[in-house]
């Protein structure tokens, strides 16, 4: 299986805008509650981000994700990818574009913030080297009244 990665770009919006808000409405695995529209989406994923990509099987967008500087050489990444036809691997390739795209921005570090109860975010992000910094007690409380606390891990660049 080969994965193109690449920058996002606005004829990848609808398939991006699709993958994130299937995740959203299954629930559990991101902190979102409220479903994208696709100006919303390419204003926070596109635009606002210094880096944003995309990654392609088959010439199919299966996952997104975005770094966003947070404060000096420090980034906080968003992924996604997609959870109604997984493409094993995906993540993997997104993050090695956008760990190089931090680098070459001038970063020191990146973090990712999860959901206590995302087990597979966490799994993910330990599995790309993350290694846990703190955790932010009661830092959401889901649609169902469910508090969760947010587990920071950290990826030194």
């Amino acid at each position: 299986m080969t994965f193109e990665v690449r920058d996002m770009q606005r004829a990848d919006v609808a398939a991006c805008l699709k993958i994130i808000n299937h995740i959203i409405n299954v629930g559990g695995s991101t902190a979102y509650e409220e479903p994208y529209d696709e100006a919303g989406l390419a204003a926070h994923y596109m635009d606002e981000p210094p880096a944003s990509n995309v990654v392609l099987l088959d010439g199919r967008v299966v996952g997104f994700q975005a770094a966003f500087e947070i404060e000096p050489g420090v980034f906080s990444i968003g992924s996604f990818t997609d959870q109604e036809n997984p493409a094993r691997g995906a993540g993997a390739a997104l993050f090695a574009k956008t760990r190089d795209d931090c680098r070459k921005l001038g970063g020191t570090s990146i973090i990712a913030k999860i959901t206590s109860d995302n087990t597979g975010g966490l799994a993910f992000y330990s599995k790309m080297g993350f290694q846990p910094d703190h955790i932010i007690p009661a830092d959401h409380t889901r649609s169902d009244g469910t508090v969760v606390d947010r587990i920071v891990k950290r990826f030194v660049l």
